[in-house]
């Protein structure tokens, strides 16, 4: 049931803004098998990550995707983008007041990006045509959008200087691949010289790519969360992340996702115990009970009440072990959310 994947979180530790460090974060170490945990700084990671062990990281990178603009009534807008459709328009979510109307001209970034309302979208929202080409509207929202951060950030409106930090810090530092709307955030806390420390120390990284979508921000309003409807993401698993995986496997050491969707891309791509390539798109929902093929461990951040990416973690861990954790969390004042601190399962 819904209300078993519940748990009471003071607004306070949502943590607003990351802090000056990536790796400064706090870690949570949990051992699945007995439930023992230990407090670290992330920093200290590859203190418990061994020689030969895996880590998969996602490297989709998340578009500037959220615009401020002007209806041509005069009134204020906030999109969306979500995704671009076949016909070259973008699925956007709108937010004014009054009533939008089809063939509506709008105007984002103070007038420099021109489009116009098409239609009403199937899944909520708008069709939304864009006057400049895909090259150029591109390079458009590189100045003038803004991150798509969660609605549990709170930001001032488009003049908030925050922005411009969250330019930077809401994306991997190895992110590459464009089309998320929505940060794989356990891999916030990597810098790139923790990276190649760990590279230096025998440690294997390779990569796989799950754009985050609309359904990050979908709430679970079933209760009982098998009818819940997840939204489907692209990914993306290349014959060498594959290869990678099952060699580690079969030499006895761990594949480490780093995050619930890394984690998701490798199981989406699982066959008897063993990762195969493979791209498309994905709508696996991985709740309790749930037997993982290919992840031994988990690196991830703390989630929202309800939510599917709790129940993941603990198909993963076990729902008292996760919840016991997160109780733990509270207590000791850890920052929550996507800019919030980090655990690791294994």
């Amino acid at each position: 049931m819904l209300s078993d994947f519940d748990y009471v979180l003071p607004p306070h530790l949502i943590a607003q803004q990351p802090l000056a460090r990536r790796e400064d974060a706090r870690l949570l170490l949990l051992d699945r098998a007995d439930g023992r945990m230990r407090h670290l700084r992330f920093h200290q990671v590859l203190e418990v990550i061994e020689p030969g062990d895996l880590l998969v990281l996602n490297d989709t990178r998340v578009l500037p995707a959220r615009l401020y603009g002007m209806r041509s009534t005069g009134g204020r807008v906030e999109a969306l983008l979500v995704s671009q459709e076949a016909d070259g328009c973008w699925h956007a979510l709108l937010h004014a007041r009054g009533r939008l109307q089809p063939g509506e001209a709008i105007h984002f970034g103070r007038g420099h990006i021109r489009s116009t309302l098409e239609r009403r979208h199937a899944e909520g929202g708008w069709y939304l045509h864009f006057d400049d080409a895909a090259d150029e509207l591109d390079r458009k929202l590189q100045t003038l959008g803004h991150m798509p951060l969660p609605p549990y950030i709170k930001r001032r409106g488009e003049d908030d200087p925050r922005w411009s930090v969250d330019r930077e810090r809401y994306q991997t530092v190895y992110a590459r691949e464009p089309g998320a709307i929505a940060a794989p955030t356990a891999g916030l806390h990597f810098t790139e010289s923790l990276l190649e420390e760990g590279r230096q120390r025998g440690v294997r990284t390779v990569c796989v790519t799950l754009h985050v979508g609309l359904g990050t921000f979908k709430p679970v309003t079933a209760e009982d969360p098998t009818r819940h409807p997840m939204h489907a993401e692209c990914y993306e698993v290349s014959e060498a992340a594959a290869q990678a995986v099952n060699a580690v496997r079969e030499h006895g050491r761990r594949v480490i996702a780093v995050g619930t969707t890394a984690c998701r891309a490798l199981e989406t791509c699982a066959r008897n115990g063993r990762a195969e390539p493979g791209r498309g798109t994905t709508r696996l929902f991985m709740y309790p009970p749930y037997t993982f093929q290919v992840v031994d461990a988990l690196l991830t951040n703390f989630h929202l009440p309800r939510s599917t990416l709790l129940m993941l973690v603990s198909a993963f861990a076990g729902r008292d072990r996760i919840l016991h954790a997160y109780e733990t969390a509270v207590r000791e004042g850890y920052r929550f959310y996507s800019y919030g601190d980090a655990m690791l399962i294994f």
